[in-house]
């Protein structure tokens, strides 16, 4: 078990980082990564249906993300400042990152929507970094769709033509600074199809936030501080995945989101609300998942213990990132890094918008 930061990290050509979305949306490839053998299989994604079984249950992460990137000025200076929206403390109150020269606490700022109307705002407390607490002269949300923009991630330079196609088709939430890219591959008549062929469908929220721009700094990634996200999984969702599980059938979360709103939930179901790595002797294999809407700082890393999730559907993550680990914690990290070496010499398009995998 690797506790190094330089062993999850790998080469990508600059050109493999995919900057636009396929057309249709299940156009993408699929790769597909057998833990039991480790052999790898190269699909398309509609393809899926063939490693699915009536009775199996999908969990969708429903979050929407809103358009949280915002451009202002300091309103003393006129110098230029750029907010990124990461979690709604209240209705007037958000924490961000932000961009700009010297914006700390009781710097004024001042924004315009695109119809004229100004809104202002001061800094009233700064964070880690570039983290700071903005407080708006009135609540923002009824003001975000003409202020804000849908932030892309940075390594994504081409502009998005359709604003929707950096959301998911059962995008339900709003809440998120970043989608859940894993299920931007599902089409509405995707999913009808599974449906029809009896695979089940479970939603949880996970509000993507400070930790998908956050990387690991430290040599040694249990010393990497995660911060902390919204996370809900209703009853009625927690019930049609405790059916299945009781009744053999396989538990497949679409997207590391999905992911950690699960065993956060089979967690807290056992009781536990401390470090899960200090635990391991307290529950059986595998737990029932319970109804929760809390913050979970869960970072799942190579000898986490899982409980719930049997497989799972994912895009290509960055090195050295908390998703790559958490992808190793769940096939390995040697499988999975012969799988992304595989996948670059094969063409497939990586992140965001680029290709699928997946591993059960």
């Amino acid at each position: 078990m690797s506790t190094k930061l330089s062993d999850y990290d790998y080469d990508l050509p600059p050109e493999q980082i995919a900057q636009t979305p396929v057309e249709p949306r299940d156009a993408s490839r699929l790769l597909v990564l057998d833990r039991a053998s480790g052999t790898l299989a190269h699909r398309h994604f509609p393809e899926i249906w063939e490693y699915l079984r009536p009775g199996d249950v999908l969990v969708f992460n429903q979050t929407r993300v809103i358009p949280a990137r915002l451009h202002g000025i300091k309103a003393d200076s006129g110098g230029q400042v750029e907010l990124l929206l990461l979690h709604k403390e209240n209705e007037q109150e958000w924490r961000a990152l932000v961009g700009g020269r010297r914006v700390g606490v009781g710097t004024r700022l001042r924004f315009t929507t695109y119809d004229g109307e100004p809104l202002d705002a001061e800094v009233t407390a700064a964070g880690e970094r570039s983290e700071r607490t903005v407080r708006f002269e009135q609540p923002l949300e009824p003001l975000l769709e003409r202020l804000g923009e849908v932030p892309l991630p940075p390594y994504i330079h081409e502009p998005l033509q359709d604003a929707e196609r950096y959301q998911t088709v059962y995008a339900r939430e709003p809440g998120s600074a970043a989608a859940p890219t894993a299920g931007l591959h599902f089409t509405p008549d995707l999913l009808v199809e599974l449906l029809a062929q009896g695979i089940e469908m479970a939603y949880c929220t996970l509000h993507i936030g400070l930790d998908t721009f956050q990387p690991v700094t430290e040599d040694d990634p249990t010393q990497h501080k995660m911060h902390s996200e919204r996370a809900t999984l209703r009853a009625e969702d927690a019930l049609i995945i405790n059916r299945a599980k009781l009744a053999g059938k396989r538990v497949i979360a679409v997207g590391t989101t999905s992911v950690r709103t699960l065993e956060t939930a089979a967690l807290r179901s056992a009781g536990i609300t401390g470090d899960p790595y200090l635990d391991e002797g307290k529950i059986c294999a595998w737990r029932p998942v319970t109804a929760i809407d809390e913050s979970t700082d869960l970072f799942i890393r190579p000898g986490y213990r899982w409980r719930v999730v049997d497989a799972m559907i994912t895009n290509f993550h960055l090195p050295r990132s908390t998703l790559l680990m958490l992808v190793s914690a769940f096939a390995g990290r040697e499988p999975v890094l012969n799988a992304y070496a595989v996948a670059r010499d094969e063409g497939y398009r990586f992140y965001s918008f680029g290709d699928a995998m997946l591993i059960y």
